[in-house]
């Protein structure tokens, strides 16, 4: 092992450990530099910023930021479907799936590495989402298809449910996409419906 790799581990241990202590909010690179034994520039220099960091502490195949500017450049048609299969490639790598499995065994409220995880997905995700929407009840919508989303992964991969464990990513894809589409197209706030 190279030391390289002694540092790495080093800081993602460190990180892992100020994620189930103080939540993703309140770990900052300064706080798992000192825990790690390295300077904060040490850190920066493997992980460019908070999110890059809590993405390989938590072994998330893809770096966040990027992916989630990717799946919005197209705009919002479609979107939909390439959240679903974004949902599903991160959830194919095995390290991953075992992290999120575990979080989500653990319970929501249970520990602060799950609060961590919502955090990262409000901030990273949601936040993003919804300042691309760009409508009043935005948050709502999002907040609606993450959930879908959720649900779908916790069926699929944690309580193993058939027909969905050993449904195909396409046919999963046809089945769920239209409604995170429908909760993102449709407006959902009270304002919006018709009054009577």
């Amino acid at each position: 092992m190279t030391h390289s790799d002694d540092i790495t581990r080093s800081v993602l241990d460190a990180a892992r450990a100020a994620y189930a202590a103080r939540g993703y909010v309140n770990t900052t690179i300064k706080g798992v530099a000192a825990a790690a034994g390295v300077a904060p520039d040490v850190v920066r220099r493997y992980y460019r910023n908070r999110e890059a960091l809590f993405a390989a502490a938590m072994r998330l195949p893809f770096e966040p930021a990027a992916s989630i500017a990717q799946l919005l450049a197209p705009g919002i048609d479609g979107l939909g479907e390439r959240l679903v299969r974004v949902t599903l490639r991160m959830l194919d790598d095995p390290e991953t799936r075992a992290q999120i499995t575990e979080m989500v065994r653990a319970g929501a409220g249970a520990s602060k590495a799950t609060a961590s995880l919502r955090e990262f997905l409000e901030i990273e995700l949601v936040d993003r989402v919804v300042a691309a929407l760009g409508v009043p009840d935005a948050r709502m919508r999002v907040t609606l298809a993450t959930s879908f989303l959720l649900g779908v992964a916790t069926t699929r991969y944690v309580l193993k449910v058939e027909p969905i464990a050993s449904a195909s990513d396409d046919e999963i894809v046809a089945l769920v996409a239209p409604a995170v589409q429908l909760a993102l197209s449709t407006p959902t706030s009270p304002s919006t419906r018709s009054r009577g």
